[in-house]
């Protein structure tokens, strides 16, 4: 009976301890992003957007994927000539997971990249569409092996979200 509790209690620790959260980026990683976002295109602009992104890692370090937002804002200055906009950029992404190279953290995973795609623009006078190319840096803190937040900091031509938080999930 003893023996039987021993084994029983070293089973539970070793279960315990293996819902650590490891995120450090590995290949075959598949992340889905979901946030929401403000900022606006220039200084008189403002804005907010909600939107999401998926990720796969084709190596340690890389991932590549897509993402896609939902952005509202206004353009104008103190009432002079304010517009509305909803802007749908669609986007490819890459990033350099770099956090393992210098940060012994398991649970926060840096990373970087470029975005590159195109964006369908518009009011109630006008709707067009124009490329959108940037790049972001962001973090990702996982509480658990498969959940964790996400900041993440834009910048780049137009419909480029600059700045989003949310909600990762490693599947």
């Amino acid at each position: 009976m003893k023996n039987f509790l021993l084994v029983l209690m070293v089973a539970s620790v070793l279960g315990l301890s293996s819902n650590k959260a490891v995120a450090q980026f590995e290949k075959g990683d598949k992340l889905v992003n979901l946030g929401i976002g403000g900022g606006g295109y220039g200084f008189y602009s403002s804005g907010f957007a909600v939107g999401g992104s998926i990720e796969y890692g084709i190596h340690d370090f890389i991932s590549v994927g897509a993402q896609a937002d939902l952005k509202f804002y206004n353009y104008g200055y103190i009432g002079v000539g304010d517009k509305s906009y909803v802007a749908l950029p669609i986007a490819a992404r890459g990033s350099y997971h770099y956090g393992k190279h210098f940060l012994p953290m398991d649970n926060l995973d840096l990373y970087a990249g470029p975005t590159l795609g195109f964006s369908i623009d518009g009011n109630k006078y006008y709707t067009g569409g124009n490329v959108v190319f940037g790049a972001f840096a962001g973090a990702r803190y996982y509480f658990k092996p498969a959940l964790g937040v996400f900041l993440e900091l834009a910048g780049g031509t137009t419909s480029v979200i600059p700045a989003k938080v949310g909600v990762t999930f490693k599947l």
